[in-house]
């Protein structure tokens, strides 16, 4: 299968750390990426803003992508995060992934002075004649420094060959719309905002990268099921189901309010890097209801009898 085929959900595994010492943890990595391969996920992320990509060592980050595509196995393809500061390090990590056996790199430009276009082009020039794997670029101005327009997007894909795929986080539908204007629906667009899942499929989204998968498998892939099939009303059904976890997810920050989440499942993924912390009590238990109510949803919704996977298993 050609990466610009790539469709469905695309799920973003965290990355746990041992409460013993803080360092990563490959055993419970693996078995988290496991269970997501297992859940019917399309494709496994590592090395997003989910998994801490930010605060990990070279060395660490290596670890991360290594286990990752080992406990994968092959199975689906395996999207490797890319993001450094500098262009070097960007590279060095792209090619590490490729070898690694990596189907692509989801770049995400990083700056502490804000970059111009020029620069940011260079910066995907560089990598793109670095690796022959497919390039995703990612559009995440919350967490990168930097903004890409549609127009932007569409120019760099037009450019490098590589390039086939944008992740477009910016949390703004008609951007997404936009880049089906410009690129007369030749450039794959993939959601990276939770809350707009539905909105991104209607506007043509080929797919939904998400973090979600980790606790709640079986919403997800059902709305992604029921898009494909045109059912219209059970997309929303579903969605507006789930919508209430995606909006405390998004708000309260991927890494501790998903590890917090994989805990009240009996999955123990450590705490967030510091200086993130873990979710406070308060918090956790809105968590906590929000998830049981959605359960309990699933449990009268009959996922099963549509097909959906089971939530994450506790243990």
């Amino acid at each position: 299968m050609a990466l610009t085929d790539l469709q469905g959900i695309i799920a973003y595994p965290v990355t746990p750390f041992d409460r013993e010492h803080g360092l990563v943890d490959t055993t419970a990595l693996a078995a988290l990426v496991d269970r997501l391969v297992v859940s019917g996920c399309h494709a496994i992320a590592p090395l997003g803003s989910t998994g801490e990509s930010a605060y990990l060592d070279d060395e660490e980050w290596r670890t991360v992508a290594r286990a990752s595509l080992e406990a994968v196995g092959g199975r689906v393809p395996v999207v490797v995060g890319i993001s450094d500061l500098t262009t070097e390090g960007a590279v060095h990590r792209a090619r590490f992934a490729e070898r690694a056996g990596a189907s692509a790199v989801m770049v995400l430009p990083v700056s502490y002075w804000k970059l111009g276009e020029r620069e940011i082009s260079e910066h995907y020039a560089r990598i793109c004649a670095a690796v022959g794997v497919p390039v995703m670029v990612y559009n995440n101005p919350a967490t990168s420094g930097t903004d890409l327009s549609p127009e932007f997007l569409v120019g760099l894909w037009e450019k490098f060959e590589n390039v086939t795929m944008v992740k477009e986080s910016s949390g703004d539908v008609q951007r997404m719309h936009r880049i089906v204007q410009l690129s007369d629906g030749g450039l794959p667009f993939y959601n990276g905002s939770n809350p707009l899942a539905l909105e991104a499929f209607a506007a043509g989204a080929a797919g939904w990268c998400t973090a979600a998968p980790c606790l709640a498998p079986g919403p997800v892939l059902q709305l992604y099921r029921a898009v494909r099939s045109g059912d219209l009303a059970a997309a929303r059904e579903v969605f507006y189901r789930q919508l209430p976890l995606l909006q405390f997810v998004l708000a309260g920050g991927l890494p501790a309010t998903v590890k917090a989440g994989l805990a009240l499942r009996g999955f123990d993924a450590g705490d967030p890097r510091r200086p993130l912390l873990p979710l406070e009590a308060q918090q956790t238990r809105r968590l906590a209801e929000i998830m049981e109510s959605l359960q309990a949803a699933e449990a009268v919704g009959s996922p099963q009898g549509r097909g959906g996977a089971p939530a994450v298993p506790a243990g």
